[in-house]
Formats: structure tokens, sequence, C-alpha cells
């Protein structure tokens, strides 16, 4: 091969080396973070693909102290708020953002319009640990629409970490560098808001990709089973705050139970917690 380049002259070089130079900001762009098919990324969307959902979704209505809520994203498109309202709905969490390079295009739309018709609304992340650090995204997440204030409607933001959608299961990470990573969003939330982000997940994927870590026992427990049971809870919490207990029903987007009565909302809206 030298052989060829020499007979060619430095001409033949030079050429190579400007094709090169042309060709490699689109090697950048193919090799960069995807975010291919992320507003069909919502909370469970993951969940539900790897461990199903039951076919008999249990009872919308009935759970003793419990309080009906739900959560959408852009899968859902504008929602029908005081329909949502009507229907019994009373709190909402929202999709906000993905990684560090998507935002919901729905927002404005779906944050606003909750609490426009009186619901108790917060806004989630659907965690990256592949593309960059937990404390980025945590940054990223309060600039775009994740913050908090003490207006008794607003939930402390929620931090969804789940099966990745773009590869592998833990997004190549192990336990250890997992916990760290989510406890880098958890502490730079708190440093950005005052408030302990809700952690949504379940306990499958949470025994798999942190090994059951008891180090988040200060952040709400979000978690997901598709069941007329909750059944095991990961090993930071002794309680549920939030079940979310099926992906479709009669609210928009899938379908959560508060922990508590409806006063119970409004306390973790102001910084009360349900967490062991």
């Amino acid at each position: 091969m030298s052989r060829r380049v020499c007979s060619k002259g430095w001409g033949a070089v030079l050429a190579a080396g400007v094709l090169l130079l042309a060709q490699t900001p689109a090697v950048a762009q193919e090799t960069g973070p995807r975010y291919d098919g992320a507003e069909e990324h919502y909370a469970g969307s993951q969940i539900a693909l790897h461990e199903g959902v039951n076919s008999a979704l249990g009872p919308l209505y009935g759970g003793e102290g419990q309080t009906l809520g739900h959560d959408v994203s852009g899968h859902q498109g504008d929602v029908d708020w005081p329909g949502a309202a009507r229907t019994g709905a009373k709190f909402v969490y929202v999709k906000a953002t993905e990684g560090t390079g998507f935002v919901n295009p729905r927002f404005p739309q779906q944050y606003n319009g909750s609490y426009g018709v009186g619901l108790v609304r917060g806004a989630y992340h659907f965690a990256r640990p592949d593309i960059s650090d937990g404390a980025s995204q945590a940054h990223y997440f309060v600039d775009h629409g994740g913050g908090w204030s003490g207006d008794g409607k607003t939930l402390p933001g929620a931090l969804d970490v789940e099966y990745n959608p773009y590869g592998e299961t833990c997004y190549g990470k192990t336990a250890a560098q997992m916990v760290a990573w989510m406890a880098s969003f958890a502490e730079t939330y708190l440093w950005r808001t005052g408030r302990h982000p809700t952690i949504y997940t379940s306990t499958s994927w949470w025994k798999r990709c942190t090994g059951n870590s008891n180090l988040f026992w200060q952040n709400p427990l979000w978690v997901a089973r598709y069941h007329t049971e909750i059944g095991e809870l990961p090993a930071s919490w002794k309680t549920q705050t939030i079940w979310q207990f099926a992906d479709r029903g009669s609210l928009p987007g899938d379908q959560n139970w508060f922990n508590g009565a409806e006063d119970r909302v409004r306390a973790l809206s102001i910084g009360s917690t349900l967490t062991r």
C-alpha cells in the first residue's frame, strides 16, 4: 500500500486528506447522540415492552385512600384538560425532556393546560445515561421546564430511569456507575430547586441496573407495574408515593394512583414527601 501512495506523489496524498476532511462532519453527525423516536419514549414505554402488561388492568377507581392521576408526553398530542379533570384526574406528570437534546414539543400545552384546570402538575425527564453525565441532564431538565415552585400546584420534577430504547438495557453502565449517574442528577436537581426529584422506575429494571440500590430513600418513588397488585418495591423504599398501574384507561396516557388522599398530593407539591 505504501508503494502505491508514493508512486502517485504528494498531490494524491493531499487530495486524500481533503476528501477525509470533507467527510468528517458527516461522520460526526452519524455518531452523535440518537433521538430518533424520542416523542414515543414516555414513562413506561420501555417497561411495558420488556415486562409486559397484565390483560386485566384492574379497577380504575376505588383505591381506598388513593388519588387518581395520570402522565402524558408528546405521544398523546394536545390533551383535553377540562375533559381529564371531569373524568377525575387530580394530578399529572408531563414529559419535558430527554437527554440533553430533546424537548417535548407539546410540553407548553400539556404543562400549562393541566395547571389551568386546577390539576397539580409536575414535569419528568427521560434519562439517557449513555450520552452525558447526570448533572448535565439535570441542568437541561430544569432549564427546559423541569423546575419547581412552591405554589402548591407543582410537583417536584421526576427522573424516569428505565430500559434503554436505543441499545443495551443499562446504557452500558455497571450498577455502581448507574447509581453514581443518578446521584449526580438528583444532587444537581436538589441544588437547583431545593427539592429531591421523584424517581420513576420498575423494580425489575432497578434490580438489574442498580444492583437493587438502597441509597435513594430521600426521593419519592413513582413505581411502574401494570398489574392489579403493586408487588415488590425497589430496595431504596418501603412504600411508594405513586403507582403507575396501567398504560391506558379513561384518562389520557398512563394511569396512576397517588398513595394518599388529595391533601397528600398538595403536601408533596409544597415539600412533604412519602418515601419510607
